[in-house]
């Protein structure tokens, strides 16, 4: 991979920014998850992967972690940096709050990733399995 980002440079990006690379990395994992659990047919691989990946889940996600009080202040920061950021466009199958949060959420694993936290990361992986699939 490419060099590491320091601290300094996290604080250059928007969160946006870190949303943007945060979703690929969350995509990836939701994707290896699913087919190192057993799952194979395409359809259905797409048909449960929206149970994690979608700005619902996700932001249901974030609020119970933050309501949990899971994050430290930094990581707190970066939320909030993600769930302020310009938006862009809304989906339509979401609503502002959903979808700031989703994006809030997306930050802070692009965060994690850039940082190449992949402790913490694991963790917080942990826990998207353990909330969705209750």
């Amino acid at each position: 991979m490419s060099k590491q980002l320091s601290q300094g440079d996290m604080k250059q990006l928007s969160g946006m920014t870190l949303a943007y690379m945060g979703d690929a990395v969350l995509e990836t994992f939701v994707r290896h998850h699913l087919i190192s659990s057993g799952q194979v047919k395409p359809n259905r691989l797409h048909t449960l992967a929206t149970q994690y990946v979608s700005a619902k889940a996700q932001a249901a996600v974030v609020r119970r972690l933050l309501d949990e009080q899971f994050f430290d202040e930094e990581e707190v920061a970066v939320i909030m940096r993600g769930r302020n950021a310009k938006q862009g466009s809304i989906p339509k199958n979401t609503d502002l709050q959903t979808y700031r949060y989703a994006t809030a959420f997306e930050a802070i694993i692009g965060y994690h990733h850039l940082l190449e936290n992949e402790e913490r990361l694991q963790i917080i992986f942990e826990k998207i399995v353990l909330y969705i699939e209750q």
